[in-house]
């Protein structure tokens, strides 16, 4: 806990200066969630001037321009230990990397309050600092000469920059965060009541010190698929959904910050803000609490009635029945003329109003409420509403036939019923409302009566009658109603939230669906009036032929023999039919010529797959793009066909909603789920890896740290300049600053094999030209020098190690007495072998001055087989050579198929009858997942092949209930 004390000192300033500096910066009255859930990397900076102006003053005592380059970057490793003091584990591991702390200025440990500064900073000077961190991180460790060299090149590639910003960007080595080398200059007047680390771990159930590691690596733009592979060791291997998770809840609090100040100022300004008042709304954590307490604020035609009540002067009737109700008299206040006075009762009406609203702004009085809720039955109940029942479409209503009559726990109540019954009250067919039981009402009544506004004083008779009314009053106009809505709030959130989430898990098994390489494919776009478009693809992906054949209009065996010729002339063996109209047609008349060998001597089969997207990519301005001269009926078939041979880079240029993998997608935040589906894309482009001499702008750009305009740019310096040696050679490209290579890099592939052949072509090149000029010619060739004859390539490049860790490396190469040629070839794997079995990773880990994480990538990316794809663990399409009837299914009967999609309530899955079936989520348990593959959750996937038996088959409503028996 030796790190915890250190943010628990800087509290009076950190916490607060770190949550609401980027809410007070900004005059900006905008309240719009949907900017606040955009990724950071996605968001342009705001830059922040003073700041950066402040840390380079603070640093440029240490200036040495004179001195050579080596003794600057001493400068720089002596700082990286100082600086690397993060909010830490107390495990033995953890402290062992951040552990350094011989210095603690009074403005370092500010380090979380850095929100707005530190993403803003790298985006101004992208160019010149931030390398250093991706090359030398993983080398601060390290002091042998090794490093030195490393850092040479990375000094020439900061050159001219301020020492401040080269200390800064080395002092995060391993993913350490960095340290606020300049304080806040921003002196906040208002102060949010929580801890934004200690509020963000209880929401989400992360360690303390995580969640601080995981706001200084989120602030430093740091993106998903980068803290999740090569930040582990700082997040306790967090997978990627809980690190959205923490990125979402985050945002949301600092949501909830930003728009308190904004209610702050405007409260102030209209003079209506007291010391209690700031109190309630800086104690405010959700967006809920925050209008309950600014409600009767806010400017309207009519106030509340408390406040009527107060402008009639009856405020200090209130508080003197509470405090001193001796003295009180209400006769005194009744005024004949004066509306809301006229008379005892009008008076006493008034009183209530006033108590009441206290008690229901009081923080004490609604903590008790809600902790008796807990403790109770709290029930949600729907029933179909009068008025649908009346004039409304029965065939909307059957479909909330389940709700017309429901009630359930509010605790048990599953994420899809939740969404169902917000559906149904939306369309007006169902009502909803929250039961909350008698006895919490008589409960809170006596406690606020006997105890929490217990009178000082003795209560005449009528107004202890008055001060229980005030209670009931409270309850009934102001708590109940505010109670009802944050348990709806409540559940539709975290029903929302499930939903993105499924759908993002839906969205990341579909894209690593394992790819069918080096396959000729045909893709069919069925259609009954217009016809089957036919598109067939090379295993390259090259359009060899498109044609339009009519299967359903009488002329089915005539467009046989064509289908037959385009199949025998272009070697395809391999049918792909688009799931869409007149699919299951298309498919039986497939099956029924391959059953009867029509195809001989080609042994054909054909699968079936999703075409969501398909239609809507085909007139989209990426496809006009790639496929100027194709008719957009016929882009959908190629795309079909893509879908199959590499699933990914095929789906990714089809915005992720429209795959339709998810459940109640309209119903959602769209914000959030534009943003959890782009972080996913993100994420499976990332691991999965491009080549980039031959990936397209469209894959390019779901890089980690990539965007549009970086894939744009990358793609224009490789047409100009010819294919990249290593990942060295990005840094030239416009706009990749040091930050963006840091995040993309270790994403980056680079096919050795053609790299050499293409340097070896030009090294001829160069030699026959050197041999036809002439001496005096010899300074023009050192002028115009060509990339490659400067540039070597590197081994690594083809592996997943990032380049901040090619030191280490090379050192454990170096350990094992192995050669960088030799990685992913079986003689590496043994000596990697020898060296763990013998010392264990720890120890190994210990030896070479790293992280147990780091080398466990390490020895993964120098023993993975060239061309390694980790989509390979993932199932492959189902390829089928008959079709089975509906009509055709039997109880017990047990069959295979492929999982469509997944729902919180089951799963779908298509076993070839044009229906699929439902495996109910009661049915799916853990003896019966794979063991082999790593689950992120209890569930199946979209993709995978699972066996599956026949529970029931209800053929008037076409359904389907299955049982799963194993996964294959």
């Amino acid at each position: 806990m030796s790190s915890l004390p250190r943010r628990v000192k800087s509290v009076a300033k950190a916490p607060t200066s770190e949550e609401l500096p980027s809410f007070l910066n900004s005059t900006s009255e905008s309240e719009e969630e949907e900017e606040e859930w955009e990724p950071k990397s996605k968001i342009t900076g705001r830059p922040r001037l003073p700041k950066k102006t402040e840390a380079k003053t603070k640093k440029a005592a240490a200036p040495r321009s004179t001195v050579p380059r080596k003794m600057v970057k001493k400068v720089a490793i002596k700082e990286e230990m100082d600086v690397s003091l993060p909010i830490a584990p107390v495990e033995d591991n953890k402290m062992q990397l951040l552990k350094p702390k011989e210095e603690d200025a009074g403005t370092k440990p500010k380090s979380l309050n850095r929100k707005p500064e530190v993403p803003k900073k790298p985006e101004i000077n992208s160019f010149q600092g931030k390398n250093q961190n991706s090359l030398v991180s993983d080398e601060k460790p390290s002091t042998s000469v090794p490093v030195v060299k490393q850092e040479k090149c990375e000094e020439e590639f900061a050159f001219d920059e301020p020492p401040s910003k080269k200390i800064k960007l080395n002092a995060c080595p391993e993913g350490k965060p960095v340290k606020n080398l300049g304080g806040n200059k921003i002196k906040e007047e208002f102060e949010m009541n929580w801890d934004i680390v200690q509020a963000l771990s209880e929401i989400t159930n992360v360690e303390p010190w995580v969640c601080a590691n995981l706001i200084r690596l989120f602030q430093e733009e740091n993106t998903i698929p980068f803290i999740a592979r090569y930040r582990k060791e700082l997040i306790n291997n967090l997978e990627a959904d809980a690190l959205r998770e923490v990125q979402q809840t985050l945002e949301e609090l600092r949501t909830v910050a930003k728009k308190t100040h904004t209610m702050i100022q405007k409260l102030k300004k209209e003079g209506k803000l007291s010391s209690c008042l700031l109190k309630g709304l800086l104690n405010c954590k959700t967006l809920e609490e925050l209008d309950h307490v600014s409600a009767p604020y806010k400017t309207g035609s009519k106030g509340t009635k408390a406040q009527r009540a107060k402008q009639l002067g009856l405020e200090p009737a209130a508080l003197s029945l509470l405090q001193n109700p001796v003295e009180l008299n209400l006769f005194s206040y009744i005024r004949p003329n004066t509306k809301g006075l006229a008379n005892i009762q009008e008076v006493e009406a008034g009183v209530q109003h006033i108590l009441a609203d206290i008690f229901a702004k009081d923080k004490d009085t609604l903590d008790f409420i809600r902790k008796l809720c807990q403790q109770r039955y709290i029930s949600i109940q729907s029933t179909l509403a009068k008025v649908s029942s009346k004039n409304g479409n029965e065939k909307d209503i059957d479909k909330f036939q389940l709700y017309h009559e429901f009630s359930c726990n509010i605790k048990n109540i599953q994420h899809h019923q939740i969404l169902a019954i917000n559906r149904g009250e939306n369309l007006k067919i169902l009502t909803v409302k929250v039961n909350i039981p008698d006895g919490v009402k008589n409960e809170f009544c006596w406690w606020c009566v006997n105890e929490r506004w217990r009178p000082k004083q003795f209560l005449k008779p009528e107004f202890m009658r008055l001060l229980r009314s005030s209670v009931e009053d409270a309850y009934k106009r102001l708590i109940y109603p505010l109670l009802c809505r944050e348990f709806r709030s409540k559940l539709t959130s975290d029903a929302e939230k499930e939903s993105v989430m499924m759908f993002g898990r839906n969205l990341r098994q579909l894209l690593l669906t394992s790819p069918v390489r080096g396959r000729t494919l045909m893709g069919v776009d069925p259609g009954y009036k217009h016809g089957c478009k036919l598109a067939i693809i090379s295993p390259t992906s090259q359009i060899l032929h498109t044609d339009v054949v009519y299967l359903h209009s009488g002329q089915g065996f005539r467009e046989a023999e064509k289908i037959k010729r385009l199949l025998l002339q272009y070697n395809c063996s391999t049918v792909v039919i688009g799931n869409g109209t007149a699919c299951r047609e298309t498919e039986a008349y497939f099956a029924d010529l391959i059953m009867k060998k029509y195809f001989a001597p080609l042994d054909v089969v054909y699968c079936i797959v999703s075409e969501a997207g398909a239609s809507i990519y085909s007139v989209s301005p990426e496809a006009s793009k790639e496929m100027p001269d194709l008719d957009p009926n016929l882009r959908s078939a190629v795309s079909i066909a893509r879908r199959v041979q590499d699933p990914l880079a095929e789906l990714v240029k089809i915005e992720p909603k429209h795959i339709g993998v998810g459940m109640y997608q309209h119903d959602v935040s769209q914000t959030l789920l534009k943003a959890t589906l782009d972080s996913v894309v993100e994420e499976c482009v990332s691991f999965v890896g491009v080549d980039i001499n031959i990936c397209s702008e469209i894959l390019l750009r779901h890089i980690s740290g990539l965007n549009t305009n970086r894939a744009k740019n990358i793609i224009e310096w490789r047409e100009k300049n010819g294919p990249f040696i290593n990942r060295e050679q990005l840094k030239e490209v416009k706009g990749l600053g040091p930050k963006t290579f840091q995040q993309c890099a270790g994403f980056i592939r680079f096919n050795q094999e053609y790299i050499k052949t293409f340097c070896s072509n030009k090294k001829n090149e160069l030699g026959s030209r050197a041999l036809l000029t002439k001496a005096g010619a010899l300074g023009k060739k050192k002028s115009k020098p060509t990339p490659c004859a400067l540039l070597l390539p590197n081994p690594l490049d083809q592996t997943c190690i990032h380049p901040e860790s090619y030191n280490i490396a090379m050192r454990f190469l170096s350990l094992i007495g192995g050669n960088a040629n030799d990685i992913g070839k079986s003689d590496m794997q043994q000596k990697v072998n020898a060296v763990v079995q013998k010392e264990g990773l720890e120890g190994t880990a210990k030896r070479l001055n790293t992280t147990v994480h780091t080398l466990q990538l390490i020895i993964d990316g120098l023993t993975q087989p060239e061309g390694y794809d980790i989509r390979t663990d993932f199932d492959k399409p189902d390829f089928k050579r008959s079709i089975v009837c509906f009509e055709d299914l039997s109880v017990g009967a047990v069959l295979t198929g492929k999982v469509e999609n997944a729902t919180p309530f089951g799963v779908f899955v298509d076993i070839g009858v044009g229906k699929a079936g439902l495996i109910p989520v009661r049915n799916i348990t853990e003896a019966k997942l794979s063991k082999v593959k790593k689950r992120r959750s209890l569930g199946l996937g979209p993709g995978e092949r699972v066996e599956v038996k026949v529970l029931n088959v209800d053929i008037p409503r076409l359904r389907i209930t299955l049982d799963l028996i194993r996964v294959l």
